[in-house]
C-alpha cells in the first residue's frame, strides 16, 4: 500500500490524471466520492465557458513500505493529500473551446441531457445507443477520439517508480475480437463506489441475477430479475454483532470504511480500513461477528476469500497489512490460523484441493505455500512491481496474479520457473483476476475502463475486449458463468454491467 507522502510525490511526477491521486474524504457517511479518473459529464461540461479544474483535498492513512534487501517495515504517514483532478469534462470542455473557437457553439441544455441518462438494454445497444448512455453523438468528440486521448493520458500507479524495462516480445500476442460475453443490460440505478484506489473486490454474483456491492457506506443486493435494489448492511451508523462469540466485540464499530468484500455460500464477510471484520448470514437479520483482528497502526484487510476448508465446514482468509494472513471457520468465527510474511499481503488465493496458497503483496515476487502452516514452496519471479489480485484455474494445476505493472502472469506448479503466459494490459495495473468455474475463461480486470476475457481453451492466445469508461469497482461471474457483472464508478455514469455468456446451439442447424 502507498503512503499518502509516496503519492504527493508521485502527483507531483506525474501530473494530472494519475491513478488513484484523487480520493474523498471519508471524515462524514455523506461523504462525496468522486472516482480519480472521472468520466462524468457533469452540467458545467457543456457550458461554454473553460470550466477551472478544482483541487480537492483527501485525508486517508496508508501502509508505507521500505524495502532494504529481504526484509520489509511498515509505518503510517497520515497527512492532507492535495490532488488535482482532470477527468473526461475538463477534455471535453477543451475540445468544446478548440472546435468553436472559444464561443461555446451549437451546445445542447446540460440539465436536460444529464436528466435524459437510463438504461441501456441490449436491444437499444444494437440499434446504436451507447451502452452506458454517453450522448456521443452531441459532444464535440467521437468516442474513438477519446478513447485515444484517455489511453495516452491514463497514469498507471506503481510503488516502484523505475522498473525494469521489458520489451514487447516478452508478452504474449493475443488475437482481439473474440465475442464470450454479450451486453445485456446497464442499470443507472446501482451505484458502486471504491474507496482504496488498488482494492476492487467490491462486486460479488452469488447467481446469474443476485448481486451484492458496495455504495458508498451500504452494501446493496441488486436483483437483475426483479429490478429491485435493496440495503442489506450499511456501515455509516452503528454496527454491532447479534451473536455472542468468544473474541467478538459486543460494542462493535461507528462509521467503518469497507476496503473489501465477499459474497458466497450464504455468508457476506466485510474488512475494514482499521483490520475490522464483518461477518453476516444472508437469511439471518443483523451480523453474526465483527471483531478488530489486529491493533497494528498498518490494519487495512485487503482481501477475503471464503471457501469449503480441509478441517470441514466453511473458512474465509483475510489477508492483511499487518504481513499476516488469518484463517477463521465460519461456524465460531475463531481464528484457526495465523500465517506471517515479511511484508504486507494485498492478496491470496487458495487451490481447488485447499492444499495450496497464492500469497502477493507489496513485494515484486510473489509466493506459492503450504497452506496448511504457510510455508514458502516456490518463490514467483517476475513482475516488476506490486501484486494485488491472483486466482486458481480449476484443475488446480494453472493459477494467475496481476500486478501494478500492468500484466497478469499464469503460471503451471508444474514449472514455476517462468510463467506460461504473460498478458499485458491497456491502461494500468491489473487488479482483479477471475477463472469461470468451467475453465473455459480467465477474466483479467484493470483499474480502469477494459475488462479482458481469455480462452484457457486457446491458450491465451485469444480474447474479449470489454470497452467502456470509469473506474471498475468489481467484477464477478455468477456461479454458474451465465452472467458477467463490471461495477462502475464515476460521478455521472456509475453504474451495474451485465454480460450475460454467449451460447451456439448447434444441433439447431439441422432445422436450419
Amino acid at each position: 500500500m502507498a503512503t499518502y507522502q509516496e503519492k504527493r510525490n508521485k502527483s507531483a511526477a506525474l501530473g494530472k490524471g494519475a491513478e488513484g491521486v484523487k480520493i474523498a474524504s471519508l471524515s462524514s457517511p455523506a461523504a462525496e466520492l468522486h472516482p480519480p479518473h472521472s468520466l462524468s459529464l457533469s452540467l458545467s461540461s457543456f457550458s461554454q465557458h473553460h470550466r477551472h479544474r478544482h483541487v480537492r483535498c483527501a485525508k486517508r492513512a496508508f501502509s508505507s513500505l521500505n524495502y532494504d534487501g529481504p526484509s520489509m517495515s511498515n509505518q503510517v504517514d497520515e497527512v492532507d493529500y492535495m490532488a488535482e483532478e482532470r477527468d473526461a469534462a475538463d477534455f471535453i470542455d477543451e475540445m468544446d473551446e478548440e472546435n468553436n473557437g472559444g464561443a461555446g457553439g451549437n451546445i445542447p441544455d446540460a440539465y436536460d441531457m444529464l436528466t435524459k441518462i437510463t438504461d441501456t438494454s441490449a436491444v437499444q445497444a444494437r440499434n446504436g445507443k451507447d451502452i452506458q448512455g454517453i450522448p456521443w453523438e452531441r459532444l464535440n468528440i467521437t468516442r474513438d477520439k477519446y478513447r485515444l486521448t484517455r489511453i495516452q493520458q491514463y497514469k498507471n500507479y506503481v510503488n516502484v517508480p523505475e522498473p525494469v524495462i521489458v520489451a514487447d516480445k516478452e508478452y504474449k500476442q493475443v488475437e482481439k475480437g473474440a465475442n464470450y460475453y454479450d451486453f445485456f443490460y446497464n442499470t443507472r440505478v446501482v451505484k458502486p463506489t471504491i474507496l482504496h484506489i488498488q482494492l476492487r473486490n467490491l462486486v460479488w454474483a452469488t447467481s446469474k441475477h443476485d448481486v451484492y456491492l458496495m455504495s458508498n457506506y451500504s452494501v446493496m443486493h441488486w436483483s437483475s430479475l426483479t429490478f429491485n435494489l435493496k440495503e442489506i448492511l450499511n456501515f455509516a451508523g452503528h454496527v454491532q454483532p447479534t451473536e455472542k462469540h468468544a473474541g467478538t466485540l459486543l460494542e462493535g464499530f461507528t462509521q467503518t470504511q469497507i476496503s473489501t468484500l465477499v459474497v458466497k455460500d450464504n455468508f457476506l464477510v466485510a474488512g475494514g480500513f482499521q483490520g475490522e471484520i464483518f461477518c453476516k448470514r444472508l437469511d439471518r437479520k443483523g451480523v453474526s461477528f465483527c471483531a478488530r483482528t489486529t491493533y497494528d497502526d498498518n490494519a487495512i484487510t485487503n482481501a477475503i476469500e471464503i471457501y469449503d476448508s480441509l478441517r470441514g465446514g466453511i473458512h474465509f482468509m483475510a489477508a492483511n497489512n499487518d504481513c499476516s494472513i488469518r484463517e477463521y471457520d465460519m461456524e465460531r468465527f475463531q481464528v484457526v490460523n495465523h500465517l506471517r510474511y515479511l511484508w504486507p499481503v494485498n492478496h491470496t488465493s487458495i487451490s481447488p484441493d485447499r492444499r495450496l496458497t497464492v500469497v502477493v503483496g507489496d513485494h515484486v515476487d510473489g509466493l506459492l505455500v503450504d497452506a496448511q502452516n504457510g510455508k514458502s514452496i516456490a518463490k514467483l519471479t517476475g513482475h516488476q512491481d506490486y501484486s494485488f489480485s491472483s486466482a486458481w484455474h480449476p484443475d488446480g494445476r494453472v493459477f494467475a496474479t496481476g500486478n501494478q505493472d500492468k500484466t497478469c502472469r499464469v503460471w503451471d506448479i508444474r514449472n514455476l520457473k517462468s510463467p506460461i503466459a504473460s498478458l499485458k494490459g491497456n491502461l494500468g495495473a491489473i487488479r482483479s483476476i477471475k477463472f469461470s468455474s468451467d475453465g473455459q475463461f480467465m477474466v483479467m480486470v484493470e483499474p480502469a475502463d477494459f475488462v479482458h476475457v481469455y480462452s484457457t481453451k486457446a491458450d491465451y492466445n485469444k480474447r474479449q475486449e470489454i470497452d467502456f469508461f470509469g473506474e471498475i469497482s468489481g467484477v464477478s461471474l455468477s456461479p454458474d458463468d451465465e452472467s458477467l457483472y463490471i461495477g462502475i464508478w464515476d460521478r455521472t455514469y456509475a453504474s451495474l454491467l451485465q454480460y450475460n455468456r454467449r451460447h451456439t446451439y448447434r444441433y439447431l442447424d439441422c432445422f436450419l
